[in-house]
């Protein structure tokens, strides 16, 4: 009884485990563009306007397969819906090894986005089906500070290993770490199936029908780009070329971001509990985030103080879990884990406009070499967070004056 006991915790939080390293393995595979923009440029030939559709395509990919493969997860299991999205982003690196033609290499980072949907929702869906409800969030929190620690070191060490063997080798190696994660996927992970009678369809018109969903997923969406357009790919061409960052330092230097967010969740979760308002904290990390933008943009900051620059954007930028959280209590119950959802993946898809959007601005500034471009770019980001900032306030005024409005899942 004892053995049976220790072998089911053990199976228990080695799935866990499994879910939290394709977690962390998508998200290297998110920033690897910040690390390899001028390789990928030079081999293909192709501008900062074309470079920005690369990074981008990626949030097509992840936002377009989130309902798709969440009813699969449902429907087939994590086993075999993971595993073979694993394969997805395995086959999606192939075309910077193999191809000639750039067009392929923009399919398999797509490639990339849809197997990378898997690994939220499957962290989701793996910690409800072998932990109690109760350590969901702590369970959770943990396998969100794993995936940023994926993020992390997708900065500055796999900046080192790019400039001492290549970028390639680089490829190669997350390739490799791929077949051998989805092998252990399908071996370790068991078969695990939930039966549903929910009329799928009837539930995502309901939750796409309510204006205050869709409303929050917007503003919310307007508020990424610290992260998803300056994070993720072009934070390291703007410390090389505006601030005069050496390589490696200007690589690692917006992983503080992700440092940052790390702590953010738990910490925005407090404020938001003491002063009893989640529309107010993420008013409130916005404003931070904006006037952080502006700072960088405005002033020629010292290496130590941009890196507490970046903790405190990367804090900030927890508002994420609080708004899809917010957004789920304008529904019932019975659809708020589909709202959930579906607010992931609308804000997910900004990713895409603010790296098309910085890139075109680069581009026709006069590339990502040029410093004046990469500051007009970057100085989208604090014009879109103010939007997304007026937006909220304007939600949080609505509220203040119809909270009746509100569902009993906001108490």
């Amino acid at each position: 009884m004892t053995v049976s006991t220790s072998n089911s915790r053990s199976l228990m939080w080695g799935v866990w485990l499994i879910a939290s390293i394709f977690y962390t393995y998508q998200y290297i595979l998110r920033v690897m563009p910040n690390i390899m923009l001028n390789d990928i440029m030079q081999q293909f030939g192709i501008n900062a306007a074309t470079f920005g559709q690369f990074s981008g395509v990626y949030y097509i990919g992840y936002s377009l397969m989130h309902l798709p493969i969440g009813i699969m997860l449902d429907r087939y299991g994590p086993k075999k819906i993971m595993t073979l999205c694993i394969l997805f982003t395995v086959i999606g690196l192939l075309p910077l090894l193999f191809s000639g033609h750039w067009m392929f290499p923009i399919a398999g980072r797509l490639l990339i986005g849809v197997g990378s949907s898997a690994a939220i929702l499957g962290v989701f869906k793996i910690i409800r089906m072998t932990f109690s409800e109760e350590r969901f969030p702590r369970m959770l929190s943990l396998s969100v500070t794993i995936g940023l620690i994926g993020a992390i070191y997708g900065g500055g060490p796999v900046s080192y290993v790019r400039e001492h063997f290549g970028y390639q080798i680089v490829i190669q190696s997350l390739a490799v770490g791929g077949l051998l994660l989805a092998m252990m996927t399908y071996w370790l992970v068991p078969d695990m199936k939930t039966q549903t009678e929910k009329t799928v369809i009837s539930d995502i018109k309901e939750v796409l029908r309510n204006r205050r969903v869709i409303l929050s997923c917007f503003f919310a969406g307007l508020m990424v780009g610290p992260l998803e357009g300056f994070a993720d790919v072009w934070g390291t061409a703007f410390l090389k070329h505006v601030y005069g960052f050496e390589g490696t330092l200007a690589a690692t230097m917006p992983s503080m971001i992700f440092v940052g967010m790390c702590f953010g969740a738990p910490i925005l979760s407090l404020i938001a509990d003491k002063c009893g308002s989640y529309l107010a904290t993420i008013i409130g990390a916005g404003i931070v985030m904006t006037a952080c933008f502006i700072v960088l943009l405005m002033c020629k900051l010292p290496s130590a103080i941009l890196s507490f620059n970046f903790l405190g954007i990367g804090v900030c930028c927890a508002y994420q879990i609080l708004a899809i959280y917010k957004t789920s209590t304008y529904v019932r119950a019975q659809v708020a884990g589909l709202t959930t959802a579906i607010a992931n993946m609308i804000i997910m898809i900004f990713g895409y406009a603010f790296h098309s959007i910085i890139g075109g601005i680069v581009n026709f500034m006069g590339g990502p070499g040029a410093s004046q471009a990469l500051f007009y770019g970057t100085a989208v980001i604090p014009i879109t967070l103010s939007l997304g900032v007026t937006g909220f306030v304007l939600l949080y005024v609505q509220e203040k004056m119809s909270p009746n409005k509100t569902t009993s899942l906001s108490k």
